[in-house]
């Protein structure tokens, strides 16, 4: 059987693709979350708990938050770089961490894929793509990429997909996404992709992360 590397956060993207992997793909997923400091001890622990509930082969948490600190943020943080001179960049600039450091380790175990849950909407998508095809010579699966062309409710879609198979999914994952890392955080989902203002339940988020494209 075949070996696939899963970036997996423990959202409704990723949890999506580990079972897709395996039911529809048939492949063996190794799932890998590369930390680059937006986790608690706890939320760590429940994210492991998760991608072994989902039937992953492996599971391993890697510690980015070094090289994500050398190798981006103290340069924002010298050349006081903003987007839009307003917030800090902090979701794209941690991704060639993060993908790096998954190819690397699907190198390490020998996988012959590698997985990502970014959507075809954005950018994450190509930060990935290029940082693993700069690593190593990997078959690149981006399954939540491929379901946007038949389903315009991608969300909806992976909630029924998960649910139908037994698998619950957390109330706030249903509606948001959730990026945090040392430099900050980034919520996409619900009525902010309708450019409204973020509800309650958008708030109040410090120290959790619900979803990701790693």
């Amino acid at each position: 059987m075949k070996k696939v590397v899963l970036a997996f956060s423990g959202g409704l993207d990723t949890s999506y693709c580990a079972i897709y992997l395996a039911k529809e793909m048939g492949l063996e997923v190794h799932a890998a979350l590369a930390n680059t400091g937006g986790f608690s001890a706890e939320e760590l622990a429940r994210i492991e708990k998760r991608a072994y509930a989902l039937g992953v082969k492996s599971y391993v948490a890697l510690d980015v938050t070094q090289d994500y600190y050398q190798h981006a943020i103290k340069y924002m943080i010298f050349g006081n770089v903003l987007k839009n001179a307003t917030y800090p960049i902090s979701v794209s600039s941690e991704r060639m961490s993060q993908a790096t450091a998954i190819a690397k380790y699907a190198e390490q175990i020998g996988a012959d894929y590698l997985c990502h849950g970014s959507t075809g909407a954005g950018n994450d998508q190509v930060r990935f793509d290029l940082a693993v095809k700069a690593s190593g010579d990997y078959r690149i699966v981006a399954p939540i990429r491929e379901i946007q062309k038949e389903h315009t409710q991608t969300r909806a879609y992976e909630q029924a997909y998960l649910e139908e198979r037994g698998f619950g999914v957390r109330a706030k994952q249903k509606s948001y996404t959730i990026n945090e890392n040392l430099l900050g955080l980034t919520m996409s989902g619900g009525e902010i992709d309708t450019w409204s203002a973020p509800g309650e339940g958008a708030r109040g988020w410090g120290g959790a992360r619900a979803g990701s494209t790693a």
